[in-house]
This record gives C-alpha cells, structure tokens and sequence, in this order.
C-alpha cells in the first residue's frame, strides 16, 4: 500500500526510544459526579458515557484508561469531559507525544494481561505507569511529533475507511438479507402459530394471571442519583439492554446501587420482562438478576405449569400480539399493563410436550437469525483489516529484539 510505503521511507534510519508512560503522561483520577448540574459536558466511566453536567475535569485531549470494569474501553477525547473514579485520564507532555498517538499505541496492549490476579480485573497507576511507549526520533522533538502524526493519518484513514466500508456492505447486504429474512421469519411464523394452535378441551387453558405472578417494574428517581459502577451495584434493566433477534437479556449497560434497587423491582434470573409501551409485548427471558424501571412488565412464578421457553414462544405468537392490540386499541388504557397481560388464556399442554413444541421453534428460531450472522462477520473482518495496520504501524522493535 502507498501509505505503508510513504511511512517505510519516513522511518528509515530513525532511532526509536522506548519510554515509561509516567514519563510522558500523568495518570489522573476520576471524581464522583453525584452533586454536579445537569448540562452538555459528557461523563465518562469504564463502560463509556454515563450522562451529561455542567461542569468539567479536564478540557485537553487525552487518553482514558479505565481502573476497572471495562478494562479494554479506551477512549481519545479531544473536548471538555468528567471522568468518574473508574476511569484514569492522562495529562499528556505534548512536547514529546501525540495524544492520539498515545491512544492508538495503548490501543495495541493486552491490559487484561496486566491484571495482578486479585481478583476482579483492575489496573492501578504502578502498573499503568510501566507500560513502555515507543517514541520515534527522541532526539529532534518536532520531527518525532511529524512522524507520530503521520502515523495517525494513517491510522485515522484505516478508521474511516473501515466505517465507510462497513455502512456500504450494510446498504448491499441489507436488501439481499430482509428478503431471505422476510421469507425465513414468515416460515418460522406459520409453524409457530400451528404448533401453538390447540382446540377447546385438548389442552388445559388458564389465564396468565392465575398461573403466574404479574407485577409492574418500579423506578427509583431521579434515577442518575442511583447509577452506579460499583461492582455490589445490581444489574439497571433497560430496553436498550436488549438485542435484535435475542430471547434474553445477559448484560446491562448499568448498574443502580442497592438501595435504588430498593425503590425498583428486582428479578431473579429466568424471568420475563415485557415492554409495556411502544414495542409492547415483546418477551425476554433474563439471563441475570437485575432491576426494571416502570416501563417493564414483569412475569415470575410460572415454573409448575409452564416451560420458559414454550412461554416464550407463545408470547411471540400473532395470536397473543393481535390479544394485546385488541385490548389496548378497544379501551381507554394506552399501555399493557399488569391487569391486561393477567387476561391473557395460555394453552397449557404437559411439560414434556411442551418442551418438544419449544426445541421445534428454537430451531426455526435459530435458522431465522442465522441469515444476519453473515454481516456481523464482514464487519468484524473490517475490524480486523484496521487492527492489523495499526499493529504493523506501531511494531517498532526493543532494543533488546534488534537483530544485527
């Protein structure tokens, strides 16, 4: 590539020094941001932003390394930001280094590797202040911050062009997907809805409400007066928590503290959660304990009478989504509340038939959402181009490595 040619006579001959981070950057703590007026000035944590202040601590381009959770997120911020105490940021000598330069290096680390074996992952100061930078001609300051910047266009082309790259094969591929995925999803929507058809007198009917427990989530307010990144914190349900395709819930972008959880509803994993508004109906099994806010409904309790995932597929059914619709477009109430999913007759055949008529539809399930895996996989192969230039960029032998 030309690129890699250009940066090839530009190293030629150039001596390249290794230094400690705490010689070119000071690591710097986070605060608590509880307290602080809302406004337009991110804050970031381990996992990425947290929410939006009024005030900020620090306002220079740097690189945030996170002290625990998400120890891989790194993070190159170029405006006024908070940074919680999960999350370092460095005050960089600019004098000898660019700060996206700096990131993309640190980009190219292992920091899992740098984990002390304590336990939960965590990276302390000592440990971050050791980690050895490459610094391409030591000796002439401007020319080595010329080199480091060339190595950032570059390294910011690859990035963009992996972008680009990726929104294209998006727009080529989506048209081809939707219409197998239309197809695949229709099959998978018959089958379903006969193997879940049953007549009068050949299976036990029951309402919902008589064979499980139906509650509404619950939301402690102002909710950013609970998020936490505590590792005690319990898991902060959120439909943003959920995938495309996906009958569970494993992960939760947040945390709230305990007593938050107080003032919310807490579930036990193998639950089910249903939005009640917008989207209303759609199911998740939790694989998590975790707390949901007022905009979830919950159902727990069922397992003497109903397998999970025979529940979750009858849930699905158009029988049950044109139930829900009927009796929100035919009352007052504009939601799916508690009292409506409590109405809801269920055809309950035995447990063993139950479990059969569900491994059916998981495997219509998984052939449906099989037809996007292809996309992901081109992305990520995208991904992998950008990673493999940015190492090759950045793979400037130690001393001790040199071979005469």
């Amino acid at each position: 590539m030309s690129e890699l040619n250009f940066m090839t006579r530009l190293l030629d001959g150039v001596t390249v020094e290794w230094r400690a981070l705490e010689q070119i950057a000071k690591i710097r703590h986070g605060k608590d941001w509880k307290g602080l007026n809302a406004g337009d000035i991110p804050v970031y944590g381990s996992g990425g932003i947290m929410g939006y202040v009024d005030t900020y601590s620090y306002d220079k381009p740097t690189v945030l390394i996170p002290r625990k959770g998400s120890i891989s997120n790194i993070f190159f911020v170029d405006k006024p930001f908070w940074n919680v105490d999960t999350i370092y940021y460095t005050e960089i000598d600019t004098s000898k280094i660019a700060p996206k330069y700096l990131y993309h290096f640190i980009k190219t680390i292992d920091l899992m590797a740098l984990d002390t074996g304590s336990g939960r992952p965590s990276l302390t100061q000592a440990l971050l202040n050791k980690l050895e930078i490459p610094i391409p001609c030591p000796e002439n300051p401007e020319k080595s911050l010329h080199i480091q910047a060339e190595i950032v266009r570059i390294l910011d082309v690859f990035t963009a062009l992996t972008a680009e790259l990726t929104a294209e094969l998006t727009a080529e591929l989506t048209a081809e997907l939707t219409a197998e995925l239309s197809m695949r999803k229709k099959q998978y929507n018959y089958y379903r809805d006969y193997l879940l058809s049953f007549e009068e007198g050949e299976v036990e009917w029951r309402t919902l409400g008589e064979v499980a427990n139906i509650q509404r989530g619950a939301s402690p307010r102002p909710i950013v007066r609970y998020i936490t990144e505590d590792k005690e914190g319990i898991p902060w349900i959120k439909i943003g928590d959920t995938s495309l395709g996906s009958k569970y819930v494993n992960r939760t972008a947040q945390k709230i503290t305990l007593e938050g959880a107080k003032k919310s509803r807490i579930l036990n994993e193998g639950d089910f959660i249903m939005s009640n508004s917008m989207s209303f109906g759609r199911p998740y099994i939790l694989g998590i304990k975790g707390a949901i806010h007022d905009g979830w409904a919950s159902i727990s309790g069922f397992g003497e009478k109903l397998n999970s995932d025979y529940l979750y597929h009858y849930l699905s059914s158009n029988t049950v989504h044109r139930y829900w619709t009927g009796k929100i477009n035919s009352g007052s109430v504009s939601n799916l509340n508690a009292d409506i999913i409590k109405t809801l007759s269920i055809p309950i055949p035995d447990l063993n038939k139950q479990k059969k008529i569900a491994l059916i539809l998981d495997k219509f399930d998984a052939l449906t959402n099989s037809i996007t895996e292809g996309l992901p996989r081109e992305i990520k192969l995208r991904q992998q181009q950008y990673e493999y230039y940015r190492d090759l960029l950045l793979s400037f032998p130690k001393p001790d490595e040199v071979v005469d």
